[in-house]
C-alpha cells in the first residue's frame, strides 16, 4: 500500500507549569519500502513524533491512520497487540532488560506477540545469529559491548518480522566505527512491505535514507524524496 502510516493534523501538547506545545498540526505519509529519517535540534519532536507512531504514547489532536484504518487510542489492548506484532523498536540507549540474557531478552519479544516457546526459541536463535551474536547468546547486557547490545536491540526489534522499524538516534552513543556497522545493519532491514523511520543528529547517516524529514518547531518543514 502506497500509504502504509498517515499522520493526519497531528498535534502533541504537555501541561507543566504552561502547555507546551511540541507537535503542530502534522500531515504525512509513509509509505512501504522507504527508509526515512527525521532531522532536527533537540526539542523539535523527533523522539515524541515517534512515541506517537509507535502508540507508545497518544496525541492531543489528530489523527493516525494504518493501512487506512484509524487508530482508537482508547483500546490499549489491542493497541499493545498490534505493536508487538507490527512495530519494532530501537533506542538510543539500548533499554534492554538488564536482568535477561541477550537470547531472553529476544524470546520474550518473541513470545509477547503470540508465538509458541518452541517458534519463539527457533525464531530467536536464528535472528541472533543473523545479526553475528550467536556466541553471545547467554550473555547479560553488562557483559557487552555498546555495538553488541544494539546488535541485540536490532534483533528484538525485527524478531517479529514488523512491518514498522522505528529508531531513535540507533548511533548516538556510539563511536564511528561501531556506528557504521550498526547504520548498515539497520539499512539491510529494508524491503518492499516494511518501512523504516530513524532520527538522527548524524547528517552523513540522515542523506543515506529514501527521505530526509527536517522537523522545525514542532512541525516537519522540508522534505527531500
Amino acid at each position: 500500500m502506497n500509504n502504509f502510516i498517515q499522520l493526519l493534523n497531528l498535534s502533541k501538547s504537555f501541561d507543566t507549569k504552561k502547555k507546551v506545545k511540541v507537535l503542530k498540526q502534522i500531515n504525512f505519509k509513509f509509505r512501504l519500502g522507504k527508509i526515512y529519517s527525521l532531522m532536527g535540534p533537540s526539542g523539535s519532536g523527533k523522539s515524541t513524533l515517534l512515541n506517537l507512531i509507535s502508540l507508545i504514547d497518544r496525541p492531543s489532536k489528530g489523527f493516525i491512520k494504518y493501512q487506512g484504518k484509524q487508530i482508537d487510542f482508547k483500546k490499549n489492548i489491542e493497541n499493545d497487540l498490534f505493536r508487538a506484532k507490527n512495530i519494532g523498536i530501537i533506542y538510543q540507549q539500548d533499554n534492554l532488560l538488564s536482568d535477561f540474557t541477550a537470547f531472553e531478552n529476544v524470546y520474550l519479544s518473541s513470545l509477547a506477540a503470540g508465538n509458541s516457546k518452541n517458534s519463539a526459541e527457533t525464531k530467536t536463535k536464528h535472528i541472533l545469529k543473523a545479526v553475528g551474536l550467536s556466541h553471545r547468546l547467554d550473555h547479560f547486557p553488562s557483559e557487552l559491548s555498546g555495538g553488541e547490545k544494539q546488535r541485540v536491540s536490532i534483533a528484538r526489534a525485527i524478531i517479529n518480522e514488523p512491518k514498522i522499524i522505528l529508531a531513535d538516534e540507533p548511533t548516538g552513543s556510539l563511536d564511528k566505527k561501531t556506528s557504521l556497522e550498526i547504520f548498515s545493519l539497520l539499512k539491510k532491514q529494508k524491503n518492499s512491505k516494511r518501512l523504516i523511520i530513524f532520527a538522527t543528529h548524524n547528517r552523513f547517516f540522515a542523506n543515506k535514507s529514501d527521505c530526509l524529514l527536517e522537523m522545525v518547531d514542532g512541525n516537519i518543514k522540508s522534505a527531500n524524496a
